[in-house]
């Protein structure tokens, strides 16, 4: 059995510069096992399965660990398959997921995601958190991630955390944030519990990052920056209950799986 296999650098213009994902179109579902296997041999920080289902298709994805409930920057590599590659007279395409109806559109040379809000509420600090960063925060809020909010880019960038011990929060992942410079804010993202250490540009932070900063700084359209060591730009719009996630998409590899 042959499968097709796409790799896509997300939320970048250049290859070899934001998040890589694998996207694996299927003609029907495989045994998670299998899939959960195809996303460990690939050892990118996640992998997207799709299998068409009405007019759209039904995403799912998965890190060399585990099956996450929702993944930004992997959704924008299946939309860009299949606006692209697939169906390229498609303009927009909507998946079905764990998280509800996730649409992507095709803008000029933008890839633009509709994802639900996911604010955060403020919380006292857990010790789990504080050990793992190793410094203590401005304000921590927590939503489907913790956000640690800093004061400067340099604290964001300073961080070496303790991945064991984020291991022991009750969330999978931890956000930390800051101001930005020539942007109006810039992240990082923590995810070692899924076997992630650190993400390189994450798109599902940004629907607990999009609204705090929008409230934070007076605005509703937003340019970010994940100052990861690959790093990545993302164009975000708070829009009430609902997000608007934006960035490049460039290929790197196509090719095919043997199982």
């Amino acid at each position: 059995m042959k499968l097709p296999i796409y790799q896509v650098d997300a939320f970048s213009a250049q290859r070899f510069s934001g998040n890589p994902a694998a996207v694996c179109p299927l003609p029907e579902w495989l045994d998670d096992s299998v899939l959960q296997s195809i996303a460990a041999e690939n050892n990118l920080s996640e992998t997207a399965f799709f299998v068409a289902e009405g007019e759209g298709y039904r995403l799912r994805w998965f890190t060399p660990a585990a099956e996450v409930d929702l993944c930004g920057h992997a959704t924008l590599a299946a939309g860009a398959v299949v606006t692209r590659v697939l169906e390229p007279d498609r303009d927009s395409v909507t998946f079905m997921s764990r998280g509800g109806p996730l649409t992507v559109s095709s803008e000029d040379d933008l890839l633009v995601m509709d994802f639900p809000a996911r604010p955060g509420a403020t919380v006292d600090a857990p010790s789990a958190l504080l050990t793992g960063l190793g410094v203590v925060p401005r304000q921590v809020l927590v939503a489907d991630y913790y956000l640690a909010v800093f004061d400067t880019i340099d604290e964001v960038m300073a961080l070496a955390p303790d991945f064991q011990r984020l291991e022991a929060l009750d969330r999978i992942g931890v956000i930390v944030s800051a101001p930005g410079t020539d942007v109006d804010f810039v992240s990082r993202f923590f995810a070692p519990g899924v076997g992630v250490p650190e993400d390189p540009v994450t798109g599902s932070a940004h629907c607990t990052l999009t609204p705090y900063w929008s409230a934070r700084l007076g605005k509703k359209k937003l340019r970010a920056r994940q100052v990861s060591q690959r790093g990545g730009e993302l164009f975000c719009e708070d829009r009430g209950e609902r997000v608007t996630i934006a960035g490049h998409a460039v290929f790197y590899m196509q090719g095919e799986i043997f199982l």
